[in-house]
This record gives structure tokens, C-alpha cells and sequence, in this order.
């Protein structure tokens, strides 16, 4: 479906994106050396105008040195500063018209700044990793940085052959020559930049239970001495897989792959198609099985269905957090009810100052916005009941496959599974700040 485009900038990271066009496709094309660091590409991007003349426009790219722009074969007048590249066009773009940009840059890439840390690119002690949620994608590629202008992807990454590279979507090919293998991929489905996922590293790769004829393929891309315990840790989730697709509907990627780096990481990370792991998350006991189901979940959450800005985070988050919850039930756990007691408890402790529709940007990663985020799904599905509620789960996913939403899509979207308004449950989950009661079966 069409992506429903954000209303104006978004108000958390103003100078990210541009709203006077729109990315139909990147082509990137690099060339990585582990050991200086060093990352070389070229970027082909495919673009649409909006309803104004294009005189100008902004892609985000960090601190590298630009060898070439173009747009349209034509060299434009261009500055690169502050981490834009602000182009103008030898020729106006007209409104509505495709157009393509290429670009060429290097450099030794690092993560840019931002409230929680470097995001982006990441050099690691032999190899580097991608994690760019929400603004680290400008790290290593120039880019209309904003979650609803989604594109599709192909990307060929050539490093030293010794180096396995991992991204999301379909490997098309892997050539090997002299001391060097290319690796080409295909991303198909829309994307949003900051779910472009790369790995680079010395992994083993192993499939993840039968796929079977129409089933997903899954990967994993472990290093070798911690294959044992990842056998372990990720076993259940062909299991996780098949009772998602039975509560969300089918998974909306060709394949999915797991990645474990050799280094710790605070927290695992989603990209399209792609989970990363630290090696602190496989402890051979299923300690972070509750963390594998929620990365999968954000492939239908967060992923498929995207969000139009970050003010909607919770859309991500509190569906994946719910999915936690619905895993531990269906697969001998704790109910979710008893997860949404335990929840509910623990905010109940805490401040009572988050406004889940709108966070702000600093509490965009607060755990609270993941535990209400959750309850909300929970009391939603003591509203409608079973049956309605997973009914419209699916359609969720189903109806915004591809696409980008915001809470009042949401809130909208839940009203057509019910006869009964909902609106005092969603002013006061969603845009109060007072913890409402724990729901429970038949409120």
C-alpha cells in the first residue's frame, strides 16, 4: 500500500529528511577494509518530486569526504556541512518527476551523535556492525532520513574475504576474487533507513529449523565457539515464527536472519529482515528468549508496519512487548495476563509523567513506554475479546503491510472491531499521563 506520509518535519529530529521528495530506491555500492576502517561507495538513488518544484533538496550524510554528485547525469551546485548534503539541481526537478541522484563518498565511518550515544556505524574488534535506530543510518550512506519515506534496496558490499556480510533481505550473489568477495543483497520490501541492516564479521551460518515448501528461511550467523550455546538459545524461534504468522498473519519479508557479534551489545537491535545480537544475549539457558521473540515481532511491527514519526514509537515497541508476552503464554510461560499484572506493578512504582502518544524525544527508549506500550495491546484485547482482538491484529498488519501509520490510525483501525466506543480507553492509556487500572478479562 502507499506509505501514509508524515504531516509536516518530525518534531523530535527536525533536521533529519526532507518532505519535498520521496526515495522509490537506493542502490549502494562499498567497499569496506576492517582493519583502517575504511569505507569507500557509490549511492544510485531513485526519487520522486513532491508537488512543488524541486530548485533544492537535503540528503543526510555524515562526516565523509564527497567525491561526486549528480542528478540526472548533470553536476549540481552542492555543500556537504553539519551532516547535509544540500544539492541544487543544474536543471529544477518538476513536480511530481522521477529523478536520480548519485553520489560518491569515503572515509573512516563512526557513529554520529545523538541523546543516547553513538548510532549508526559500528567498528568492532574484527569486523563492524550497523545499528542505526532512530538516526545513525547518514553514519554510513547518504540518505532522506525520515521512517516513512521507505524505499527498496540493493546493496553489494566487497571486503576481504575472510569477512562474511550479513543484510537484510535476499543474497543474490557472492563472488570471490584475488583476496576480496563481493556480496550482493536484494530488499525488496519498503524499508526505512534506519532498518537497513549490515553486519560484517567471521560467522558461521546455520539454518534455523526446515522451512519447509512456502515456509521462511532462517539464518543464524553466529561465530563458531558460540555456536553450541545459540543451538540452545534459539531453538524455539521456528516455533516463534510459526504461532506469529498465526496471530499476525504471514511474516512480510522473504527470509529473516540472526546475527550474534563476538562483542556485548546493551540491547539487541531490529533491521528489516535481520536481528543483531551481542554475544551477552546466548547464555545456552534461554536467558534472552523473551529479546528473540521481540526482535522477530518488529518484522510485522515497526518493520512492515512503520511508523510516520517517532512520536508514534510505541507502535513498534508496545506491539513487540505485547508479542513477549504472547509468546510466554502460548508456549508454557506466564499468561499475559499475569506479564500485565507484573507490568502494571512495576509502572505503578514509577514516575507517572509519560504520555505514550507523544513521549518526547528523551523518554523515546524508556522501558515505562515499552510496559504501557504492552498494557495498552492487553486492554485492547480485554475490550474486544479474543477473537476480535487477533482479528484485528492481522488486519493491522495485514492492511499497512509496506506502509506507515500514526496512534490515530491505530485508534481508528480498532473502532471497526467493536460496537462499543473505546475512546475513554485510549485517552486515558495513551494520551494521559495517570496509570489506569490493570485491565482484565471482560473490561
Amino acid at each position: 500500500m502507499a506509505v501514509q506520509q508524515s504531516v509536516g518535519q518530525d518534531p523530535y529530529f527536525p533536521g533529519n529528511g526532507d518532505l519535498r521528495y520521496r526515495v522509490h530506491r537506493y542502490e549502494l555500492t562499498l567497499d569496506y577494509r576492517p582493519a583502517p576502517n575504511r569505507l569507500s561507495g557509490t549511492a544510485r538513488i531513485n526519487a520522486i518530486a513532491g508537488r512543488g518544484q524541486l530548485t533544492e533538496f537535503q540528503l543526510n550524510l555524515a562526516d565523509f569526504r564527497v567525491g561526486r554528485v549528480k542528478v540526472d547525469g548533470r553536476t549540481p551546485h552542492y555543500t556537504h556541512r553539519g551532516g547535509k548534503l544540500r544539492v541544487r539541481p543544474a536543471k529544477p526537478v518538476r513536480a511530481g518527476a522521477a529523478f536520480t541522484v548519485e553520489v560518491q563518498w569515503s572515509g573512516n565511518p563512526r557513529p554520529v551523535n545523538s541523546p543516547w550515544g553513538g548510532l549508526g556505524w559500528e567498528e568492532l574488534e574484527d569486523g563492524a556492525l550497523v545499528a542505526s535506530q532512530p538516526v545513525g543510518a547518514p553514519s554510513w550512506y547518504p540518505c532522506n532520513d525520515r521512517p516513512a519515506d521507505k524505499a527498496s534496496y540493493h546493496i553489494s558490499v566487497t571486503t576481504p574475504s575472510a569477512y562474511a556480510v550479513v543484510a537484510g533481505g535476499r543474497l543474490l550473489t557472492r563472488t570471490t576474487k584475488a583476496s576480496t568477495t563481493t556480496w550482493v543483497y536484494e530488499q525488496a520490501a519498503p524499508t526505512s533507513s534506519y532498518l537497513v541492516g549490515l553486519s560484517i564479521g567471521k560467522y558461521q551460518t546455520v539454518l534455523l529449523g526446515d522451512p519447509g515448501p512456502g515456509g521462511v528461511p532462517q539464518h543464524g550467523h553466529i561465530p563458531a565457539h558460540l555456536l553450541p550455546l545459540f543451538a540452545r538459545d534459539f531453538a524455539r524461534q521456528p516455533a516463534m515464527m510459526e504461532l506469529f504468522q498465526e496471530l499476525f498473519g504471514p511474516y512480510p519479508f522473504d527470509e529473516y536472519a540472526v546475527v550474534v557479534t563476538e562483542e556485548e551489545l546493551d540491547v539487541p537491535v531490529e533491521a528489516q529482515g535481520l536481528s543483531l545480537f551481542g554475544s551477552n544475549h546466548v547464555d545456552g539457558e534461554r536467558g534472552s528468549e523473551r529479546l528473540v521473540a521481540h526482535e522477530l515481532a518488529h518484522q510485522w511491527f515497526g518493520n512492515s508496519v512503520s511508523i510516520a514519526d517517532w512520536r508514534q514509537i510505541w507502535l513498534n515497541e508496545g506491539f513487540a512487548k505485547y508479542a513477549e508476552w504472547l509468546w510466554s503464554e502460548r508456549s508454557g510461560g506466564r499468561s499475559a495476563q499475569q506479564l500485565a499484572a507484573s507490568a502494571h506493578r512495576l509502572l505503578f512504582s514509577l514516575p507517572q509523567d509519560l504520555r505514550l502518544a507523544d513521549p518526547g524525544r528523551k523518554s523515546m527508549f524508556d522501558d515505562r513506554l515499552y510496559q504501557r506500550g504492552g498494557l495498552v495491546l492487553h486492554a485492547v484485547r480485554c475490550a474486544l475479546g479474543d477473537d476480535a482482538f487477533f482479528r484485528m491484529l492481522r488486519g493491522w498488519a495485514g492492511q499497512h503491510r509496506g506502509g506507515a501509520v500514526t496512534t490515530a490510525t491505530f485508534t481508528a483501525h480498532v473502532g471497526r472491531f467493536t460496537d462499543e466506543p473505546l475512546d475513554e480507553l485510549f485517552d486515558a492509556w495513551l494520551y494521559g499521563t495517570t496509570l489506569p487500572p490493570l485491565p482484565g478479562p471482560g473490561e
